[in-house]
């Protein structure tokens, strides 16, 4: 079989992802990058995974943080996302946030947060398979999360649940 890596991301892009900025204090201040790929990966120990680009320039310094928060970004946050997947070295200036209890910035308006350790780093092609201990956590809002499906940003309509009642 062979197939180019644009048809490979098209074929993919239509499975719907999940948004969040997985955020880091440095010695430098904050840091934080957009991911589509982050997952539960475990319940015992508490494990969750994304894959950061080995080509990232914020990997690096949120791995060497060792700690990080994972911020599940709201159906109204297209702009922190935009902000947070800029190369711009002051994307904290614009997006209010606080610190966790293990001090890593939680974005004002997320869904849900996940303060972590990392567990684990692992190469798989051209990116890395991060595994974050989870320390702690909550829920902020009952928003909807941002998703990303084939290109572009949306949001979960909920189906009604007349399904799951007939069942």
């Amino acid at each position: 079989m062979e197939f180019d890596s644009a048809t490979f991301r098209k074929v993919l892009g239509h499975y719907p992802t999940g948004v969040c900025a997985i955020t880091a204090m440095t010695g430098e201040g904050p840091v934080g990058m957009v991911v589509g790929t982050f997952n539960s990966v475990s319940l015992d120990p508490p494990l969750v995974g994304f894959y950061p680009d080995r080509g990232s320039t914020t990997w690096p310094r949120i791995a060497t943080a060792g700690l990080f928060c994972v911020n599940v970004l709201s159906e109204r946050q297209q702009d922190v996302c935009r902000a947070m997947a800029s190369k711009a070295p002051d994307k904290f200036n614009r997006i209010a946030h606080r610190l966790s209890g293990m001090g890593s910035p939680i974005i004002e308006g997320a869904v849900a947060w996940i303060d972590c350790g990392v567990h684990a780093v692992h190469a798989a092609g051209d990116h890395f398979i991060v595994l974050g201990k989870v320390y702690a956590l909550g829920i902020e809002r009952a928003n909807a999360p941002l998703l990303f499906f084939q290109g572009g940003y949306g949001m979960f309509a909920s189906a009604p649940h007349e399904a799951a009642a007939a069942v």
